[in-house]
């Protein structure tokens, strides 16, 4: 088994081709666009098949735009603008992080794309630099290319056989970073998705969230084929799809044994569609009333050698090729009688056919054109099952399974960009961003324990959340304990934002206000909490003004001893029953009372000097 990888990761900067913001809508669009594509040849007088079939499904596309953050660029209506440099630099740190060679020159390409995707009907994308690689426990994964490329639009929906798409994603900066097939096991596979989305996130300059990181997964066995998954969200998808994948390649591969001992050929495999209406005219299943309801037909096509191999193996595959081609679904021999289709209309079927012993059937009821369409895909896919494992895109599905998406996209699709002049990448450039390259997580957490005495595990935890810069920005400025900020910065906003409060609003200067408030002295850092929250029901207001009116301000020793005699007055029976066991309980009990206004570290101070004082005047 063979495993590599495809990463696409989107960064955190402006468009690549333009000045709009890499920002995404969900309110309603300002202006569609309505458009249809076709496909073009490459240099050589070449046609992309995945890109044909595409054109043959007759689609037309409609573009939802926002005047903020699309402009005439994505809706292909103007030239590309030169590419952004700042992702030209975050490319080449990444490169540098993962030990790649920058190439010397930058020069765009243009990759058919015609699913409606991208307007102009091909994804730019340019290599950044090759032969780089990645160490990992399992060994050394090589890294072939990284390139920078943008980002296709938003798939809103579709509506019989129209597709809406949203240009806000359209053009964000994506960088792609190819593996070498050197995995064998799904867990190898997610384990290195997930370290080199590490070191992605290491430069602070990508985008986080769902859909802002996919992985396209290259699946092969022997004697089978490559068959790209597109699509991976979740990591943890990894090796279940990967298990699945070889489950499926070996299940087409045993058929194809099965068929070669049949001895089935393929020229015997092209007969005659064969209309079968009549034969259901009057029937059972409401699936095929409902479409013959509909002026609908019943059409057939006999599959030679193909009995007792559709079921759980290669019925799936042809149905995935006949939706593609229009059909709902398929109704196949191995399957039947069942859904409603009786007995007498399977023999009706078999007879009209003229079916083997060996022989198998497939039918579909559709509007007659889709119909034909869709039992020409069976045909086809039934065809390459005597080859054995095809080479196809698939798609992951949310259950770890992958469905047919289109054959997998040949070399003829690529074509050099005529509208963006080559970048030149000078060897000052490339030292630039080797010296930019960020610190790995590894190395920055052994650095957080080392220097900063934080435990292992919450510096792990810092390093890889968002405030690591903030962690060390509040460190730089402020006398205070590490732990007290790295605790804010995780659990306390964790908690608070757990309970509502919109803490991810405040802006970073408002953290570090507090941070040296509590630094100064001036606010416990009990407080810590009282004043996140009322900074974030208080946009707008300066930091000063929300502390003096929440009446935080920090006690002194004197006033603090005035409240701890109160409490011991007030808990004497208390204290006398429990003596110094009394202390713990008591401790919470006046840190309700001066509401985070002093240092839990005075407060013990104190009432344990009260508690011994009054427990000797009672000879306790």
């Amino acid at each position: 088994m063979k495993i590599g990888f495809e990463i696409h990761q989107q960064l955190e900067t402006r468009k690549l081709f333009c000045a709009c913001p890499s920002l995404l809508r969900e309110d309603e669009a300002d202006f569609k666009i309505e458009r249809r594509l076709r496909p073009t040849q490459s240099e050589l007088g070449e046609t992309d098949m995945a890109a044909m079939l595409e054109f043959l499904k007759g689609r037309s596309f409609v573009y939802e735009g926002y005047r903020n953050t699309t402009c005439l660029v994505e809706a292909d209506e103007e030239p590309p603008h030169p590419p952004n440099d700042e992702a030209i630099e975050i490319a080449l740190q990444v490169a540098a992080l993962l030990n790649a060679r920058a190439v010397d020159e930058i020069q765009f390409m243009r990759k058919l794309v015609i699913d409606g995707s991208n307007t102009s009907g091909f994804q730019r994308t340019a290599i950044v630099a090759m032969d780089g690689y990645v160490d990992t426990e399992g060994g050394r994964i090589g890294i072939p290319t990284i390139c920078l490329e943008e980002e296709a639009a938003r798939k809103m929906g579709e509506d019989g056989r129209a597709v809406t798409y949203r240009l806000d994603r359209l053009g964000i900066p994506l960088i792609e970073i190819a593996t070498a097939p050197d995995m064998r096991s799904g867990e190898q596979a997610r384990d290195v998705a997930l370290k080199i989305g590490e070191m992605l996130r290491a430069t602070r300059r990508v985008k986080r969230g769902i859909g802002t990181i996919r992985q396209d997964v290259n699946i092969s066995i022997e004697g089978g084929a490559r068959v790209e998954v597109k699509g991976v969200q979740e990591l943890n998808q990894i090796p279940a799809i990967v298990e699945g994948e070889v489950a499926r390649q070996k299940r087409l591969l045993e058929a194809k044994m099965e068929l070669e001992r049949r001895g089935i050929r393929e020229e015997e495999l092209g007969a005659m569609v064969q209309d079968l209406t009549e034969v259901f005219r009057v029937t059972g299943s409401k699936v095929i009333g409902r479409k013959l309801g509909e002026g609908g037909s019943v059409l057939a096509v006999g599959l030679r050698g193909f009995r007792g191999l559709l079921k759980g193996n290669l019925g799936p595959e042809l149905a995935q090729y006949a939706r593609t081609a229009g059909a709902k679904g398929i109704f196949h021999l191995d399957e039947l009688p069942s859904y409603g289709i009786s007995q007498g209309e399977v023999d009706g079927t078999s007879k009209v056919l003229v079916l083997g012993p060996e022989d198998a059937f497939v039918l579909v009821a559709e509007e007659r054109r889709a119909a034909e369409r869709a039992l020409q895909a069976v045909v086809q896919r039934a065809c390459m099952a005597l080859r054995g494992v095809p080479e196809e895109t698939r798609v992951a599905q949310k259950d770890g399974t992958t469905a047919y998406m289109r054959p997998l996209p040949g070399a003829s699709r690529m074509y050099p960009e005529t509208d963006i002049p080559p970048v030149a990448v000078t060897e000052e450039r490339k030292a630039r961003a080797r010296a930019a390259a960020p610190e790995l997580f590894e190395a920055k957490a052994g650095r957080f324990a080392r220097d900063y005495g934080l435990g292992p595990e919450l510096a792990s935890q810092l390093v890889r959340s968002d405030h690591s810069d903030l962690f060390e920005e509040a460190l730089g400025k402020f006398h205070l304990p590490p732990a007290v900020v790295a605790n804010t910065l995780l659990g306390t906003l964790t908690d608070l934002r757990r309970g509502g409060v919109a803490v991810d609003k405040l802006p970073r200067e408002a953290l570090l206000e507090i941070f040296g408030a509590v630094a100064s002295g001036e606010v416990a850092k009990e407080a810590i909490p009282d004043l996140l929250t009322a900074m974030a029901r208080s946009p707008g207001k300066e930091f000063r003004e929300v502390m003096a009116g929440m009446g935080v301000t920090s006690m002194g020793e004197g006033e603090v001893a005035k409240v701890v005699r109160r409490v011991l007055q007030e808990r004497a029976d208390f204290v006398r029953e429990k003596g110094l066991g009394a202390l713990k309980p008591l401790m919470g009990v006046v840190m309700k009372e001066v509401r985070g206004r002093a240092d839990g570290e005075l407060v013990n101070k104190v009432l344990k000097r009260e508690m011994k004082r009054v427990l000797e005047e009672k000879g306790i």
